[in-house]
């Protein structure tokens, strides 16, 4: 809201009293600036000496993705996977078939079946369905939590095997996500031995 204000003495004393404040308040902060930065050119001046003494960054870089695909322990996890879930998804294999032959059967029957035999298969059709979409739902969600549980862990292990290399190579940083990676840089097969040998 703007709201409008009279021009009257007080108020134009009260302005010029605030302007005056105002040009104080700036040499102030101007001066005090001017000291802050003296201050932070003679601190950074031992830090940049002392990073000058470190030496070159030594970075590397790990694809999880290659982890995920080719580390032993991935693939163990993947694997067992694969077995506790074989059952349920032959299962939903079967109803599937049984709900592709209950409608080919329903459609080559629908010209000589009458009304109510027609209604009762298409009512057993959409019951089975139902229970399909249901069972395959909940397929996929157990399968997804599994998944993600058992790669976690995997993720877990290659942290630890991640530290172990950097500590041990003196590494300052090592990413596992980037758009453009050297091949001097990436240490991804050393994390990968490392996982596959038991370490």
């Amino acid at each position: 809201m703007i709201r409008k204000f009279s021009t009257s003495a007080s108020s134009v004393t009260a302005s010029s009293a605030v302007k005056g404040a105002g040009r104080l308040l700036a040499v102030l902060v101007l001066s005090g600036a001017a000291v802050g930065a003296a201050h932070a050119q003679q601190a950074s001046a031992p830090r940049a000496a002392a990073s000058a003494n470190t030496g070159p960054v030594k970075i590397g870089f790990v694809n999880t993705e290659r982890i995920f695909r080719d580390a032993a322990p991935a693939k163990a996890a993947l694997s067992k996977m694969e077995a506790d879930f074989k059952k349920r998804d032959t299962d939903l294999q079967d109803i599937a078939a049984r709900l592709r032959n209950m409608s080919e059967q329903l459609d080559k029957d629908s010209a000589v079946l009458s009304e109510s035999d027609r209604n009762r298969r298409q009512r057993e059709l959409s019951d089975l369905d139902k229970d399909f979409q249901r069972k395959r739902r909940e397929f996929q969600e157990d399968l997804n939590q599994r998944r993600n549980e058992e790669l976690s862990q995997v993720l877990e292990r290659a942290n630890r095997v991640i530290k172990q290399i950097a500590e041990q190579e003196n590494y300052d940083l090592i990413l596992q996500e980037a758009v453009v990676v050297s091949p001097r840089v990436d240490i991804t097969d050393k994390v990968l031995s490392a996982l596959n040998g038991g370490k």
